[in-house]
């Protein structure tokens, strides 16, 4: 049996361009050493959630480690726990999000956010206004976190099936009102429209007027990775909602900074891999954003030229003891102008005893060919196990927990 490593390039998945000769970016791009990987391991394309489905990283992340959608708890416990935040189901999460904002006749339309260091304080005295308000018997607790930003949570007996009031955008966008998935949840709804209108009072005059929500869940026991899978180890990320997402699955959740030298950050991560499976880990889990950038500057060459850059770093991967899977969550497209799109992610297996399939080069088309062929984001695990010898005999009932079967969202829990 071998471990598991896995080098999640966020955002990696792209679409054809015409200035790059109607290729993506990682079509595109001199990419030698995954070109190496690609022809010495199996490979394939990635949906995180099915094909054509654009997914935030969270939802993927969760998809593809394996974990169903009824078991997601909401962004919002995960930003909670990365900061170090305690949780429990007595309270709903949400993420808040100061925003100066513009009266139209048809609503408060969404103009910016705070982005200088000189906003930060300003930014977190106007937060802590807002904190400590009480609608309806429910109490709306503000913890700042940056440049205002903060976690919300919702004392009193909420319910976390809320829509958004944030429309996600930078700027131009309404600001929308919050409504309830099911009946239930209409008093959580009205109480937080009603929040929302008290914010706006308390922060009237003020160059940043408004504050959105987002991201509603509650905390829920689900299997650990351990439980589910039957590996364990670290979960490393510069973000604070990916690290507690690691958390949330009991893995070790490692804060690997992303700096000015992306070429430097993959490099660390490599090295912390290989300190990890020295250290006995049966399952390291890296992610890197870096890919993610070059897809929102919208310009396809800084795309291509970014993963040309880091295919630097990968030249020596610890494909001579663990199985290494190196792939995105979703894809970002250099073009049009959306945020993610549900385009395929290249997906490549390397490792001991892994066949090489024929694929020569790293790519979306290349990989499109491979022997894992189309593949969604519960199958990942699965095949990952499969080519670790630690695949789960089916027939058998080694374990009590649900999903164990490595097909989570794929067979109906027994309930």
């Amino acid at each position: 049996m071998y471990p598991i490593v896995v080098f999640l390039l966020d955002g990696l998945g792209d679409r054809a361009h015409g200035v790059l000769g109607g290729k993506t970016g990682n079509e595109a791009a001199t990419t030698p050493n995954l070109d190496r990987l690609a022809a010495a391991g199996s490979c394939g394309v990635l949906y995180a959630v099915g094909p054509g489905r654009a997914p935030s990283s969270e939802v993927a992340h969760w998809s593809m480690l394996g974990y169903r959608p009824d078991e997601f708890p909401g962004r919002a416990v995960f930003e909670a726990l990365g900061r170090g935040q305690a949780v429990s189901d007595e309270h709903v999460f949400g993420y808040a999000a100061l925003r100066p904002a513009e009266r139209r006749d048809d609503g408060w339309w969404l103009t910016g956010r705070p982005d200088s260091e000189g906003d930060a304080e300003e930014a977190q005295r106007l937060v802590e206004r807002c904190d400590g308000i009480e609608i309806d018997g429910l109490t709306f607790s503000l913890e700042h976190v940056w440049r205002g930003e903060a976690v919300l949570r919702i004392g009193g007996g909420a319910d976390e099936r809320v829509t958004d009031t944030d429309a996600f955008f930078r700027a131009w966008h309404p600001m929308l009102r919050p409504l309830p998935f099911v009946p239930e949840a209409e008093r959580t709804a009205l109480a937080c429209e009603q929040w929302t209108r008290e914010v706006m009072r308390r922060l009237e005059g003020e160059r940043f007027n408004v504050i959105t929500l987002k991201w509603f869940g509650r905390p829920g026991r689900v299997p650990s990775f351990l439980e589910r899978h039957g590996v364990t180890g670290a979960f490393a990320a510069d973000s604070a909602f990916l690290r507690g997402l690691g958390i949330a699955l009991g893995l070790e959740a490692i804060e690997a900074p992303e700096t000015d030298d992306p070429v430097a950050d993959l490099r660390r991560r490599v090295d912390l891999a290989r300190e990890r499976l020295d250290g006995g880990d049966t399952f390291v889990f890296t992610h890197q954003k870096t890919t993610d950038a070059a897809g929102h500057t919208k310009d396809p060459r800084i795309k291509q030229e970014t993963i040309e850059r880091l295919d630097a770093a990968l030249g020596e991967l610890p494909t001579d003891r663990a199985i290494v899977c190196v792939t995105g969550d979703h894809a970002t497209p250099a073009s049009p102008d959306v945020i993610h799109s549900g385009d395929p992610v290249p997906l490549l297996v390397a490792g001991p005893g892994v066949r090489a399939d024929g694929v020569e080069r790293f790519g979306e088309l290349d990989c499109a060919a491979g022997i894992l062929g189309q593949l969604r984001g519960p199958d990942l695990m699965p095949v990952l196990l499969n080519a670790a010898d630690r695949p789960l005999f089916l027939g058998s009932r080694p374990t009590p927990f649900a999903g164990a079967d490595g097909y989570p969202a794929l067979l109906e829990p027994f309930r």
